[in-house]
């Protein structure tokens, strides 16, 4: 929070202890962590890099897996659990001793969120006594009274009855720690044990405010013909931690798939970012994939630490080099704004408004014979070319992929063509409503503005209704589903190229 409310100086005279417990967590072992993403590919909220970002925006969540031991008496013991993330789901915790499982149990769980801040202290002494240590001119002057408001900034009650609202610049002097509050999010557990003695225990549970997503780099190189090409593919995985704990030494799991889960009723507030680091793994002991359910999952090698308001990337695989791609021109000459109707659409005016920008693409097989082969997580996939002047790569697109398994095609939509253009008219049109037949006739020209011959495919809705037959073409077509055909045409360089055909519809 920015207001005036928090910008006050606070000191504690007197620290006050925490209530005590009979026993307290031992120091933390090990730590597993599986990451779930609901990020949508590409689409990273900028949130997660403002400052002032919060944690519960973010669209992910995580089970944390730790291993400790305990020091438990015989009976009932007091444990307090004091390194959790602050957007834990407490709904969902999970406590276990592996040293005598059937003997120690859980009575009664508590989980403390009451966390120290200014404005939280400052509210504890409302009509409490304070002392103010207050600027002025060269010199400070100190004097007490009663705090009566701290809304809208802080209002004293001076020992002489006056009222004084505090300046930005007073330093305030607290004689103790007001009890409950806590400096961390706390678990609390009254826990049962037959036998004394030192557990090894188990705790888990889920939270909010941490995600991953994966990005894809690729070099694009020219191939033999205008068509042909081929990528360097890098693939590295982004993971951000704004959950409120830092994870040292962690053994990491990511899951890629759409996995149910229902949605939380309210969301945890948690504090502000702080500052952001960025880091990056080496390529020792990667990400190892397998079949996981109905999903994929993707184990790291190796310990990683993932500190609190941090973001770190890892690379997923090593770069596959050379891998076989095609360029493709697509000219989809109907806007946007037309779609299928429910009925026939007879009116002579409806998809005649023209698009003149031909798209391309660029499509390869994520196949082991191609250097690829592992399963794809949904993720923003960039492109770059290398330029021949200087050898710098430049970038020339990005798309998005949707999570992508193996031996499938990956189509990547990189923009629009400069030097080809396309234009669609409707050439003629007739309805007959006794026979419930209508007949369109549609022109659609490419112009190559380019020094060699493309090949470019039109692509044409049949949207006016879905009983249709092509009584008359000048090139061949391809049929790709109920409604939809594609007409391969080849331009020349610096040529134009004209494909006219006929539909008729019955009803």
């Amino acid at each position: 929070m920015r207001s005036s409310r928090t910008s006050w100086a606070v000191a504690i005279a007197v620290a006050a202890t925490l209530s005590p417990s009979v026993s307290v967590a031992g120091e933390a072992g090990g730590t597993a962590l599986t990451i779930y993403s609901t990020l949508r590919p590409g689409a990273v909220p900028p949130e997660l890099y403002r400052d002032g970002g919060r944690g519960q925006s973010v669209p992910g969540y995580a089970v944390v897996r730790n291993q400790r031991e305990l020091a438990l008496k015989s009976g009932r013991n007091t444990v307090r659990f004091t390194d959790v993330a602050a957007l834990i789901d407490p709904t969902t915790v999970s406590f276990e001793s592996l040293t005598d499982a059937k003997g120690t149990s859980v009575v009664e769980q508590n989980f403390q969120f009451d966390l120290v801040n200014t404005q939280r202290l400052l509210q504890k002494y409302v009509d409490r006594a304070i002392t103010v240590d207050q600027v002025r001119g060269n010199g400070v002057e100190s004097f007490r009274g009663t705090l009566l408001s701290v809304s809208g900034g802080l209002t004293l009650k001076r020992e002489d009855g006056s009222i004084q609202i505090l300046p930005h610049n007073a330093g305030i002097k607290l004689p103790e720690l007001p009890g409950g509050l806590i400096t961390r999010p706390t678990l609390v557990w009254d826990i049962a044990a037959a036998r004394a003695g030192t557990h090894k225990t188990r705790v888990s549970y889920q939270t909010g405010g941490i995600t991953w997503w994966a990005d894809y780099n690729v070099t694009h190189e020219e191939g033999a013909n205008a068509n042909a090409c081929r990528l360097d593919v890098g693939a590295w995985v982004s993971i951000v931690n704004q959950s409120g704990a830092s994870y040292p030494d962690a053994k990491l799991k990511l899951v890629a798939g759409d996995v149910q889960r229902v949605a939380p009723p309210g969301q945890v507030h948690s504090a502000p970012m702080a500052a952001r680091a960025m880091a990056r793994e080496d390529r020792a002991a990667g990400f190892e994939e397998k079949a996981f359910f109905e999903y994929h999952l993707y184990t790291l090698g190796r310990a990683t630490t993932l500190p609190d308001n941090s973001t770190k990337q890892i690379e997923l695989f090593p770069a596959a080099r050379g891998v076989p791609c095609e360029k493709t021109l697509v000219y989809y000459g109907l806007t946007p704004a037309y779609g299928f109707g429910p009925s026939p659409i007879t009116d002579r005016n409806y998809g005649t408004q023209t698009n003149k920008k031909v798209d391309v693409y660029l499509t390869f097989k994520n196949a082991t014979e191609n250097n690829m082969g592992m399963p794809l997580p949904s993720g923003r996939i960039r492109v770059n070319k290398m330029d021949s002047a200087d050898a710098a790569l430049e970038f020339i697109g990005e798309d998005k992929i949707d999570h992508t398994p193996k031996n499938e095609k990956v189509l990547i939509k990189m923009g629009s063509a400069f030097d080809v253009v396309g234009e669609r008219r409707q050439v003629n049109f007739s309805v007959d409503t006794s026979r419930r037949t209508m007949s369109e006739e549609i022109e659609v020209k490419l112009r190559n503005h380019k020094r060699e011959a493309v090949t470019v495919i039109v692509k044409e809705n049949l949207y006016r209704w879905v009983n249709w037959q092509i009584t008359s073409k000048t090139h061949d077509f391809r049929k790709q589903d109920a409604r939809t055909i594609h007409f391969p045409l080849k331009v020349g360089a610096d040529g134009e190229g004209v494909l006219r055909y006929t539909v008729q519809y019955n009803w």
